[in-house]
């Protein structure tokens, strides 16, 4: 059972959880973990031990290795999901530069984006709504895209543009919508326009 405990974390669980959910759909190996957090791989292990004792993450043996992966039906997965994408990666470089970015009201990210899931066909994985200074976005974004190995495909709108469309329901901006989503800056009662 999940409890408020398991999130008042030690520095190495913080970086454990951030690798394993940037990259959800992935598994990990001690060894391969011990390298991407810069830890000592005694700390890695008890932590890996006791995250798997909450039931946080699985581990699987394939051939000599034992592999860990997150578990997608653990009771806080969204939750956490939504702390590592709001302060890493992307979502935390926009968070860090929003001064520079302009005014930003919303920030989302589509869900298939977080979750490092293929894109559907003309899927947006992020919209950014407010005065945007568009080149200072698109280099965070080149970024990311760098790290991913991917395009990021992302819409930028003006307040006046995003509350137009919103209101004469716009077929692009629901289908933006109409997805799951994790937001980066602002709230779910902003975008949908019950705020």
């Amino acid at each position: 059972m999940a409890k408020l405990s398991d999130f008042m974390v030690s520095r190495v669980r913080a970086k454990l959880l951030k690798v394993f959910l940037q990259d959800p759909q992935d598994m990990f190996y001690v060894r391969e973990l011990t390298r991407k957090v810069g830890e000592e791989i005694n700390a890695v292990r008890r932590e890996l031990e006791r995250m798997q004792r909450r039931g946080l993450i699985k581990s699987e043996p394939r051939g000599n290795r034992l592999y860990y992966f997150v578990r997608k039906n653990y009771s806080f997965y969204q939750e956490l999901l939504q702390l590592v994408a709001k302060t890493s990666g992307l979502g935390g470089a926009i968070r860090k530069n929003r001064n520079k970015l302009g005014k930003l009201k919303l920030v989302m990210f589509s869900g298939r984006f977080v979750r490092r899931k293929e894109r559907q066909q003309n899927e947006v994985d992020v919209l950014i709504v407010g005065s945007v200074v568009l080149p200072q976005l698109a280099a965070l974004i080149r970024e990311e895209e760098a790290r991913r190995g991917q395009e990021i495909n992302y819409t930028a709108m003006t307040t006046e543009e995003f509350e137009f469309r919103r209101s004469r329901r716009d077929p692009f901006l629901l289908g933006i919508l109409g997805g799951s989503r994790i937001m980066i800056v602002g709230n779910e009662d902003e975008l949908v326009g019950q705020g």
